[in-house]
């Protein structure tokens, strides 16, 4: 049986899109994974890989990267990576025939193991515009990060990414990409009546660039008869807490309650009636996002509204299930709230419905089986 090896720098057993992935193909190949965290089920084999340097190393990896980065030794950057080294030793004497790895940072590990004709990249973000909102960010790490894929994912047999817009920015770094959006596989669900009050619903990483206290805020200004429940991952604690009081603020009408376990997610999510995702473009990166919560939502037969974000937007006015807000403020949003009433709701829970099967990951994923299979023969 051909042996395939899925890298990644990120927890395996939690990761979506990796799990995924897993179960594409752990019943065709002979499966060993590499990341953080657990042996997922599926895999034959698993090598942990390292985390990170933290604390003090950290800050000085950081403070050498910065000069680094300045006299664009690009090169020696990437030579000299601390994470980079211990993820090679981890990976050392593995064998594999074919490679898929996840991410622009794993990628250049898929050569010690196997050659550039038998690598699979998929990206899951564009890296070149990661956090090009910050302008020193953008001088300095921007330049690099496109070099990395130049190096690193360009030479590879394929490779694929996560929306069309974003595999359109790639063509001009020399990537010719797929496309496999972060689509849930296929639930069989019932389209649940219409809650009242219309119950919202919002879950995700609690990261301060994403605003989410905009969506708070215009639940707020909002007339509506809604409710709204945020379900939020522990990335940032105290930026948990500043949203909860403001919440707490507001009234009884906004919760903010801690993560649903990925298995539970969509049932989860499927006893509310619209999810929501308001993600400000202040990057680039943000600008071309299509995440895995807004096909959660489709899956949980939710109406969904989201900003105008083109993805996401075009997504919704081309299926009918949602409403995309005019813009990304507070106001914006409270606009798009103003205008619910359980009719609008139960028909966008009954297009979400239709389009359920069309927008879902036993759909996508033919998108990496077939690049793979093409790597095999």
């Amino acid at each position: 049986m051909t042996r395939l090896l899925i890298i990644s720098f990120s927890n395996l057993s939690t990761d979506a899109r990796l799990l995924r992935q897993i179960d594409a193909f752990s019943d065709s190949y002979e499966l060993i994974t590499a990341g953080w965290g657990p042996a997922p089920g599926g895999a034959t084999h698993h090598i942990v890989l390292p985390q990170p340097p933290s604390g003090r190393s950290r800050q000085l990896r950081m403070l050498i990267e910065s000069l680094l980065l300045r006299l664009r030794a690009y090169r020696l950057i990437h030579a000299t990576s601390p994470l980079h080294r211990a993820a090679r030793q981890a990976l050392r004497g593995v064998q594999a025939d074919i490679v898929l790895a996840n991410d622009i940072d794993a990628a250049p590990l898929a050569y010690q193991i196997a050659p550039a004709r038998r690598v699979h990249v998929d990206l899951h973000e564009y890296f070149p515009g990661l956090h090009d909102d910050n302008p020193r960010w953008a001088r300095l790490r921007g330049p690099y990060n496109a070099w990395l894929v130049r190096r690193f994912a360009a030479p590879a047999a394929s490779t694929t990414t996560v929306a069309e817009e974003i595999a359109e920015r790639y063509r001009a770094l020399g990537l010719s990409s797929g496309v496999v959006v972060n689509a849930s596989r296929l639930r069989d669900l019932p389209v649940r009546p219409v809650s009242q009050p219309i119950r919202l619903v919002h879950s995700g990483a609690a990261l301060q660039g994403r605003h989410l206290e905009t969506m708070i805020e215009a639940v707020g200004m909002s007339t509506a008869d809604i409710e709204f429940t945020l379900h939020l991952m522990p990335n940032d604690p105290a930026y948990i807490d500043r949203l909860r009081a403001r919440a707490r603020a507001i009234g009884p009408r906004i919760r903010v309650l801690p993560p649903v376990p990925h298995a539970e997610l969509v049932d989860t999510l499927s006893t509310h009636d619209v999810g929501i995702h308001i993600l400000p473009a202040t990057s680039t990166n943000n600008r071309l996002a299509l995440p895995n919560k807004f096909f959660d939502f489709v899956q949980a037969r939710l109406g969904v509204i989201v900003g105008p974000t083109p993805a996401m937007a075009g997504l919704v006015e081309r299926h009918g299930f949602g409403e995309v807000a005019s813009g990304f403020t507070a106001e914006d949003v409270a606009r798009a709230l103003d205008s619910l009433t359980p009719a609008k709701v139960a028909e966008w829970k009954e297009r979400a419905d239709r389009a359920a099967d069309y927008l879902s990951s036993e759909r996508q994923i033919e998108g990496w089986t077939d690049a793979i299979a093409r790597l095999r023969s």
